[in-house]
């Protein structure tokens, strides 16, 4: 408020600047549980959903305290982990459309994180086995994110007479999905190969 020299005084109200900064403290939190389910998604890629908590704890540089206090149950992690890698994938479509010099070049790059995320997501059934409703919903929140993604990309590359213009984006993610099961138990298999000529196939003579 203002006092009779129209200095301006504190209200009591008014930040005095010796506040905590929540906000940078919840960055930092948030940023430290993506740095922890990037590292729990790498392992899974090498090991599979069932590996020790104590590898995922030393890929992020944490203790296995730290992990258990952000997900109390393997389950937990799984679920974090594949939605953490849905919203990856969704995010990098529109921008790998903007960046990559064609269309067809920004659903290959697209495609290849998706065959990531696919590896990723081998024994997720298993791990919630329990919990079916669960799993139910975390299918139905994969293609609500993914798919509309997958659908922007495949019609630019139609658009621009790249890729035929009737296929469909779910064909495509659904054929991705069947050339990919049990890669991870395969060594002589190479999924990611297949995927890539798969999607070479695609594209129309010049």
């Amino acid at each position: 408020m203002n006092d009779d020299n129209g200095s301006t005084e504190p209200t009591g109200t008014e930040p005095t600047g010796t506040q905590p900064a929540a906000r940078p403290k919840r960055t930092d939190a948030r940023r430290n549980k993506e740095t922890l389910l990037d590292a729990a998604a790498a392992v899974f890629v090498t090991s599979g959903v069932e590996a020790p908590v104590r590898d995922i704890a030393a890929k992020a540089g944490v203790g296995l305290g730290t992990i258990y206090r952000h997900f109390p149950t393997r389950a937990d992690l799984v679920i974090a982990v594949y939605r953490h890698q849905i919203e990856a994938c969704a995010e990098a479509g529109p921008a790998l459309l903007a960046s990559s010099a064609t269309p067809h070049a920004a659903l290959a790059q697209w495609i290849d994180l998706f065959v990531d995320f696919l590896v990723t997501k081998h024994g997720l059934a298993s791990a919630m086995r329990s919990d079916d409703t669960g799993f139910e919903a975390l299918h139905a929140y994969f293609l609500d994110r993914l798919l509309p993604v997958c659908s922007q990309l495949v019609e630019a590359a139609a658009a621009a007479g790249e890729i035929p213009p009737d296929l469909e984006a779910y064909e495509l993610m659904r054929g991705v999905g069947n050339l990919c099961i049990g890669a991870e138990s395969d060594t002589r298999y190479d999924a990611r190969r297949l995927v890539g000529l798969l999607v070479a196939g695609l594209r129309r003579p010049n």
